[in-house]
């Protein structure tokens, strides 16, 4: 065995060493190994039960194809470690049931097997390693050397991963705790709201609850928190229909933002599909924040609110070859993640050091049953996947028919709950907008382009505006997609908060340590003519006025609506569009904007244009346009309107223009009602006008309509309570300056 004083890495590759080793460290004592008996190797993970002649006790079982001998390490209230040798190896399953190990239990893994990064294996059984099955999680992932299955520090970086590290790495490291899963989910009810009514409300569980003042301070940040009636009534009084919760999968945080003193707030490096993040927990870390989170889902559906995560199945928090060995890398390096012909290296479509090898059955395996876990036992209605077109990939393409795609389809639970797709990752043909199955819903970003470019007036023509108002059909009219295909958003966690999109011209990162490298440079803002925070009064009132513009569109638009928490508030993140590092005031909500009445005004605004949309199925079409008239009258169900008060023809679509009319027929949803009923809603005209001066536009007349009433004009600070202004049929009305008008057909 050669040490790390002795071993000199030569330039270029060392030769291989088989089982040999840089650095020692000593173990200490441990007490005496207990029972174990066969168990079984399903369910996959730590399960307690009552075992033969009724002995409690938990089963044991870890997929790790490739290991030559597995040992589960059992943890006390001192930090003592008892090893057990697991000697039951079915289907390349290593299982055994340890009689009187109970509920609170905390546990991991060793994993023993060869060392040869060449071919890609890099089992090291110095390495305390966390369940992919595991439950829940006892502790925080720091990154000290002793967490990484190489030599860290090596001073020949290039080689540093062919270098095993054998000190322990238990006392740096959580442990996965043994949970009793004896909830009972028959008072539970689900509020299944359809696609079509839906409104999804992005947040963080940390960052919305961290400052409101109504919710105990010991509770703030957490999922408690989130359950707090002061949070539930504000999330009922704003009329969404669902949250959507940023990553609440046990994460790590990166290297390199803890050398700078910083952490991942976002959460998008998870290590536990099945855990709730511990660090949001408000009753411990011992298995007690398995229940505090059913106890949220509970509340919010009482509520009629859903709960949809934000899922990172793409990649893990080991990172590339130089990163940490936390859990998979060591359980079976070769078999979860995703390598490079030079089998060292890792395949990285995810810009995060590694992907996924879902391909692999048992990868997928895991995927899946992560996903039926947090539906049938944690009760949450649907995800939202990050990086999702990573998942669709077969070998290397993206494959709409790949076996991901194709589980989800079949499987009797996951088929029934709302899927969301990021339909784009960093590799070869990642960018797959539109191109999703049926089933699926995606994140529409050109959708967020386009309206960000038309309220900015950077738009040739308006032929793309018209497509993202009226459902994106130009995307998803195939394979009987429907409209609510598209999620339309402005904003989201990723980039700017709806106010600094009209405050800031360029970003603004350099609290991130990155020397204002990081971050998009394509942000389609517009600072409204000073860049930042100004006490000019003139241009503050153009941002909110901008403001309601971009969220009266988003909210009128066909599709489902996504907002981001504090958008209604006018949250800023002072110009930083990549807090991903920020767990401070700059991403934290700051609830006490609503005692600002221009912040208070947008708050009303959005409510009241969420309960417009509720109230009228108009707005929430569950079938695309068709545009051709049905009646002998010529009266269709979408219509285009010049500001010349004609309709649009071709050649218009590709004329310079800043005002755009929409139509919008009441007369001709398609579909009927639960009774059978035909669907009749009053009929709209939106009015947008995105040019710096006020235009005239002449309003249709029959068989249009007779007369127009006022709803919506975002020109106004404050919005009349009941529409106060009529306009008859024919009249030339004024449209002022960057502004909406929502008129309904009297």
């Amino acid at each position: 065995m050669t040490s790390a004083a002795e071993r000199r890495a030569p330039a270029g590759e060392p030769a291989r060493s088989g089982q040999k080793t840089a650095v020692s460290g000593a173990r200490r004592a441990v007490p005496p190994v207990p029972a174990v008996w066969p168990g079984t190797p399903t369910p996959l993970g730590a399960r307690f039960r009552t075992g033969p002649d009724g002995v409690a006790g938990t089963n044991f079982a870890l997929w790790a194809a490739g290991a030559e001998a597995v040992r589960l390490c059992l943890f006390d209230e001192g930090g003592r470690e008892t090893r057990i040798p697991l000697t039951e190896l079915t289907h390349e399953i290593w299982h055994g049931f340890v009689p009187g190990v109970l509920p609170g239990q905390r546990y991991g893994y060793r994993v023993d097997g060869r060392w040869d990064p060449w071919t890609g294996a890099r089992w090291n059984p110095a390495k305390l390693l966390l369940d992919p099955y595991a439950r829940a999680v006892d502790g925080e992932f720091g990154l000290p050397p002793q967490v990484y299955g190489h030599v860290r520090d090596w001073p020949e970086q290039h080689v540093a991963d062919t270098v095993r590290d054998e000190r322990d790495s238990a006392p740096y490291v959580p442990k996965g705790v043994v949970v009793h899963d004896d909830d009972d989910w028959s008072d539970d009810r689900r509020p299944k709201t359809p696609w079509a009514d839906s409104v999804i409300y992005e947040l963080h569980v940390r960052g919305f609850t961290r400052l409101h003042p109504g919710i105990p301070e010991e509770l703030r940040g957490t999922y408690a928190g989130l359950a707090h009636p002061a949070a539930v009534e504000h999330l009922v009084g704003l009329g969404v229909t669902a949250v959507e919760l940023l990553p609440v999968h046990q994460f790590a945080h990166e290297d390199h933002l803890l050398r700078r003193g910083l952490r991942n707030y976002w959460g998008y490096n998870s290590i536990g599909y099945f855990a709730p993040h511990a660090a949001y927990a408000a009753s411990g870390t011992t298995g007690a924040q398995v229940g505090e989170f059913k106890r949220m889902v509970r509340a919010l559906h009482a509520a009629g609110i859903e709960v949809i995560l934000d899922v990172v199945y793409n990649h893990t928090a080991e990172a590339g070859e130089l990163g940490p060995t936390l859990s998979l890398k060591g359980i079976d390096n070769r078999g979860y993640y995703r390598l490079q012909d030079d089998a060292r290296r890792y395949a990285d479509y995810t810009g995060c050091g590694n992907t996924l090898h879902v391909v692999q059955p048992q990868v997928l395996r895991l995927i899946t049953d992560s996903l039926r876990y947090w539906v049938t036992e944690m009760g949450v209605d649907g995800f939202r996947f990050d990086l999702a077109a990573a998942l669709a990939r077969s070998m290397h393409d993206v494959d709409m028919l790949s076996p991901f795609l194709a589980v989800i389809a079949q499987d009797p639970v996951l088929r029934r709950v709302k899927l969301i797709a990021e339909p784009w990752d960093i590799g070869s043909g990642g960018y797959q907008v539109g191109a999703f199955p049926p089933l699926w819903t995606e994140w529409n970003d050109r959708y967020r382009n386009t309206v960000r470019d038309f309220w900015r007036h950077a738009l040739p023509d308006v032929r793309e505006m018209g497509y993202r108002l009226s459902g994106s059909s130009d995307l998803y009219a195939w394979g009987g997609r429907r409209p609510y295909a598209s999620v339309n958003f402005v904003t989201a966690h990723d980039g700017f908060t709806l106010r600094d999109l009209v405050s800031y011209q360029s970003k603004h990162n350099e609290a991130n340590g990155e020397n204002n490298r990081d971050g998009t440079d394509d942000n389609r803002s517009w600072n409204c003519g000073t860049e930042g925070e100004t006490d000019d009064e003139r241009v503050r009132a153009l941002r909110r006025r901008q403001l309601r513009n971009l969220l009266t569109t988003l909210l009128l638009s066909t599709g489902v609506p996504m907002l981001v928490a504090g958008d209604e508030l006018g949250r800023t993140q002072r110009g930083n569009n990549n807090a991903y590092c920020q767990d401070d005031e700059i991403s934290w909500l700051d609830w006490s904007l609503l005692e600002e009445p221009g912040w208070r005004a947008l708050y009303d605004l959005t409510s009241r244009l969420i309960a417009l949309r509720h109230r009228h199925p108009v707005l929430r079409r569950r079938a695309f346009f068709s545009g051709r008239a049905r009646t002998a009258d010529g009266l269709r169900d979408l219509a285009w309107f010049t500001a010349r008060g004609a309709e649009m023809t071709e050649g218009d679509w590709y004329a310079p223009a800043a005002t755009l009319g929409m139509y919008l027929s009441g007369r001709d949803i398609p579909g009927r009602d639960e009774r059978g009923a035909p669907v009749v809603d009053d009929s709209f005209l939106a009015v947008l006008h995105a040019g710096d001066r006020p235009t005239g536009f002449l309003l249709p007349g029959p068989p249009w309509a007779e007369r127009y009433e006022v709803v919506v004009d975002t020109s106004r600070e404050e919005q009349a309570e009941s529409p106060d202004t009529v306009h008859p049929a024919g009249a030339e009305i004024v449209v002022p300056a960057r502004s909406v008008l929502l008129l309904r057909v009297a």
